[in-house]
């Protein structure tokens, strides 16, 4: 099989690889065209075995490398850091992990429980759990013996810990961000105790470079004095839509000064639990790269 057909077959489940591992669009983006032409430069390369596999596996290292390599940065991000939106869902049409996985999965509380992980477990707990690679497979991919990598997956598992009490459709989702935000322009505080948890809780991800707030905001009373000073300070001077987020419904905010607030949410029960909110213009940057 020749590259340019390798690379329509493969390419959707490298990025869904690369991007749970990292959390990062552009990252994940320009690790899957490395591969690709790593795997091109081979010798024999038309000889390979396990074609799938082994692109998994450059992926893989090559996502190692970089959370190694990038672990300081992390440590001194300003504020909380969340993952990078995923808006065109074009990239996971043809994920297969998409097709007999919950798409929680890929949603920003999924990946950052992944997070809480570190690079070697994220990636067997991946292979293994999303990809469903056997621990023989596993282990040729990280480089490790299939019982170590059968005892690690247990240890990740475990501590994973995802289990919405009720998932909700994505039409019913939807029409709960919408009375969320329609309630807050309207000032209904009444109608958003309705919608959201009591001990709801607000990340923000600016990383230091627009206004946003550096500590999450705790409770529905904290939050909605915030989001009501936000709404009565910036009345007018924004634009609002509404699109999928991760696979889920979120928004979009764009500030009249530029700056772009993309929001997704997490619930628990009918509520809203979690509101993850980035702001970060890096982390925004494939979003324009897109639209341009």
């Amino acid at each position: 099989m020749d590259i340019e057909s390798l690379y329509k077959e493969y390419k959707a489940l490298l990025f869904s690889l690369a991007y749970r591992m990292l959390g990062s669009v552009m990252d994940a983006e320009d690790i899957v065209q490395d591969a690709f032409v790593t795997f091109d430069q081979l010798p024999n390369a038309e000889k390979m075995e396990n074609t799938r596999a082994y692109l998994c596996k450059i992926v893989t290292n090559r996502c190692l490398d970089l959370l190694r390599s990038s672990a300081k940065k992390r440590e001194l991000y300003v504020g909380p850091w969340l993952p990078e939106p995923l808006l065109d869902q074009e990239e996971l049409v043809d994920d297969p992990s998409v097709t007999y996985l919950k798409k929680e999965s890929l949603s920003t509380a999924y990946l950052l429980l992944l997070q809480q992980l570190n690079a070697i477990e994220r990636a067997i707990f991946l292979l293994r759990e999303i990809f469903q690679y056997s621990y023989e497979e596993v282990a040729e991919i990280v480089g490790k013996s299939s019982a170590n990598c059968r005892q690690i997956f247990r240890r990740a598992k475990q501590s994973i810990h995802f289990d919405p009490e009720v998932t909700l459709d994505t039409v019913a989702i939807e029409a709960k961000v919408k009375d969320f935000v329609q309630s807050i322009l309207q000032g209904n505080t009444t109608h958003l105790m309705e919608l959201i948890h009591k001990d709801v809780i607000w990340y923000n991800d600016g990383g230091g470079k627009v206004r946003a707030a550096q500590i999450p905001i705790i409770g529905f009373s904290n939050m909605i004095h915030v989001l009501s000073n936000f709404a009565r300070m910036y009345a007018g001077q924004f634009t609002m839509r509404y699109a999928n987020v991760n696979l889920i419904p979120g928004l979009i905010f764009d500030m009249d000064n530029g700056d772009r607030y993309v929001y997704s949410f997490d619930f628990k029960g009918s509520r809203i639990k979690t509101i993850y909110a980035v702001a970060n213009p890096d982390k925004l940057a494939h979003l324009n790269k897109e639209n341009a």
